[in-house]
């Protein structure tokens, strides 16, 4: 089960009475990711084969441009029997070149299976790293680093991210990408019993965007 599909029945749990006596964590799965080394090796591994396929998608483009410009610089001396051929000709060459495109970025495509392949594992390493954090300490942990999440507060209090890293093996404290500063160092104790976030407290507002633990 992926962490997308958890947070509407996290966000029932977060607002529902029995929740008002438990204790509820969130964490920044973007934060995560961004200092994984595995994670920026598979982004890297990712560009290159966009670039690269990419290359070749132009290429394409650019030798029917050269086929086009050539048919109109030609058309005047051509008859109608070679107009037909060499136009049927440029049209065959678009088709290919639609279709690789659709085959290395469609929405089943290469770069969505090469994605898959490489961010899946990561995905599931994380996961499986927040429900050993949570354990039977916290009813809810929230994912906040993800697009279009509904925490409406969030203490730092209660951030667990570093909880997360740790249990991946990985020392906390890499800047992040917002200019947030140095994470890591200050969270609390997990032995420690703070009270459940209340919606009208101090605290610092959830941020906004980010990536999905889910895959695209």
């Amino acid at each position: 089960m992926t962490l997308r599909l958890l947070l509407p029945l996290l966000a029932l749990t977060l607002w529902s009475p029995f929740a008002q006596a438990q204790r509820i964590a969130f964490v920044n799965t973007k934060y995560i990711l961004d200092q994984m080394p595995e994670y920026r090796a598979a982004q890297q591994e990712l560009d290159r084969a966009s670039s690269q396929w990419q290359k070749e998608i132009d290429e394409r483009y650019d030798m029917i441009k050269r086929m086009r410009d050539a048919f109109n610089a030609e058309a005047i001396l051509l008859t109608e029997e070679m107009k037909r051929a060499r136009m049927a000709e440029i049209e065959e060459r678009e088709r290919e070149a639609r279709d690789l495109q659709k085959k290395r970025f469609g929405p089943k495509g290469d770069l969505f299976k090469r994605r898959q392949e490489l961010i899946q594992p990561i995905q599931d390493r994380i996961y499986q790293a927040i429900k050993e954090v949570a354990g039977t300490t916290y009813v809810a942990i929230f994912d906040i680093g993800g697009v279009g999440n509904n925490v409406l507060f969030a203490s730092e209090k209660y951030d667990k991210s570093d909880s997360v890293l740790r249990k991946l093996g990985i020392k906390p404290g890499k800047t992040t990408d917002d200019g947030g500063g140095t994470r890591g160092g200050a969270e609390e104790d997990d032995d420690e019993q703070p009270a459940p976030p209340q919606r009208d407290g101090g605290g610092t507002a959830p941020p906004r965007g980010g990536e999905n633990v889910k895959p695209r």
